[in-house]
């Protein structure tokens, strides 16, 4: 789960973590090149994560709850990157929408979770995820965390 008290409504906006007044976004050159998926089925955490990131100057280009609406979005949309729970409504879970997401298009991940143990992450290494972030985990260090997965994508670019 996502802390509350990192988005909180009817409270202002925070300063991003770069230090930029608070309201802008935290990296122009992130907001104009930052296209990410939300793969979560919490519907309160998935509506948390894209308030956050949209604050943060991040555009996300969908919300799915299932494996499948994540590689139709993956597919349709265009994301730079997702961010994707292992645990997700249906019979498929975030590693098996990262895979096929992943050869499909060649796009990555960043797993949200809190399922993170050894056989989890040898299970998801095909996918070549850009990080694992455990749950819970705060908007502020999942922001840091797409920073230096665009950094690294911009170097292989």
């Amino acid at each position: 789960m996502i802390r509350q008290d990192t988005i909180a409504p009817g409270v202002p906006p925070r300063a991003p973590i770069d230090g930029s007044p608070a309201g802008e976004p935290a990296d122009k050159a992130m907001s104009a090149t930052a296209r990410v998926l939300i793969v979560e089925d919490d519907y309160l955490v998935a509506a948390a994560l894209e308030g956050g990131l949209a604050e943060a100057g991040i555009q996300v280009v969908g919300i799915a709850g299932t494996a499948e609406e994540a590689v139709r979005l993956a597919q349709t949309a265009h994301p730079t990157l997702a961010i994707m729970d292992i645990r997700l409504s249906g019979r498929r879970d975030g590693i098996d929408a990262a895979l096929e997401i992943f050869r499909s298009t060649g796009l990555r991940c960043i797993f949200a979770t809190a399922h993170h143990d050894p056989a989890t992450r040898a299970r998801a290494q095909a996918a070549a995820p850009l990080g694992w972030l455990g749950k819970p985990y705060t908007i502020d260090s999942l922001v840091a965390m797409i920073k230096a997965a665009l950094q690294e994508l911009s170097r292989r670019h």
